[in-house]
């Protein structure tokens, strides 16, 4: 076997590696919070050494910021591939989209992200990459959203509407932490989608 040949099992077993420590971390994130997400407890969870964790990611910073922005890439795929299962038109797409919003921001992604941003109030190292990860995110979601709702945001008040939408998904996935809070959560999203779709399409000139 040459060089060229051997090493592409190698770069291949490497990245499998990396993904299943990125998975770990944003799993220990998620049900343990920052304090008990620490380098051995993320390797233990991938099944790898410290030493390889830490081959891939120098410090604990690097791990659990590349972790987020790696399921978060995971969560903008998936949610352009939902697109095209969506309602062609009407409110009934309208509420298709919101509720598929606030369905990301009541998931595993969005309790880790959550200790994460949290954490990066009180550590200095930490800030500077959650906040431009954070921007990042945020300005995908929202072109997403413009997208899915067909919404002209030249009209006035249109692009503050898209972003109550995603500031009000964000607010319902925070309610959802301590408890279950599905049933109202399911009476606010339709609500919300009948409040959206007037205000978008009203604006508009009346119909999709």
């Amino acid at each position: 076997m040459d060089a060229v040949t051997d090493r592409a099992p190698k770069q291949d077993r490497s990245r499998a590696t990396r993904l299943r420590i990125l998975e770990a971390a944003v799993a220990c994130l998620a049900e343990r919070g920052w304090s008990g997400s620490t380098l051995a407890a993320v390797s233990a969870r991938a099944g790898v050494s410290r030493g390889a964790a830490q081959h891939h990611f120098p410090t604990r910073e690097e791990l659990f910021t590349a972790a987020i922005a790696h399921v978060a890439e995971q969560w903008l795929a998936a949610v352009r591939d939902r697109a095209a299962a969506l309602p062609r038109e009407g409110p009934d797409r309208t509420f298709a989209v919101v509720d598929m919003l606030v369905a990301v921001h009541t998931g595993p992604l969005f309790r880790a992200a959550l200790h994460l941003w949290v954490t990066a109030a009180e550590e200095e190292a930490l800030r500077p990459r959650v906040r431009s990860l954070e921007s990042r995110i945020g300005r995908e979601a929202h072109r997403l959203a413009v997208e899915f709702l067909g919404a002209d945001e030249s009209v006035p008040g249109v692009r503050e509407t898209v972003q109550a939408t995603l500031d009000m998904a964000r607010g319902l996935g925070l309610a959802n932490l301590l408890t279950d809070d599905s049933a109202r959560r399911a009476r606010v999203v339709r609500r919300w989608a009948r409040i959206l779709d007037a205000t978008l399409y009203g604006a508009q000139g009346g119909g999709h």
